[in-house]
């Protein structure tokens, strides 16, 4: 995934690290970008477990998805405020 958008996670980890500095400056560049971004983490989250949730892997499609995401935060510590306020 983030091989493949290479260039825009590098763009949005640089404005990440900014708006973790100062969060009103780079609030709108962090929500324009994050929110591109975001798109891109669900669809591969998609991938990952939309086929899981039906059967008797449901609750191991729910923790995976949520270690996915827990990996996503241990870079981007500020993708669960991209689109507030």
């Amino acid at each position: 995934m983030m091989s493949e958008h290479k260039e825009l996670f590098d763009n949005f980890k640089q404005i990440h690290d900014a708006y973790v500095i100062n969060p009103e400056a780079n609030r709108v560049r962090f929500n324009e970008v994050g929110s591109e971004v975001v798109d891109i983490i669900r669809d591969y989250e998609r991938r990952l477990c939309g086929n899981m949730n039906r059967g008797v892997y449901g609750k191991f499609s729910q923790n995976l998805s949520q270690k996915f995401w827990d990996e996503i935060r241990k870079i981007y510590k500020k993708i669960d405020f991209v689109g507030t306020r």
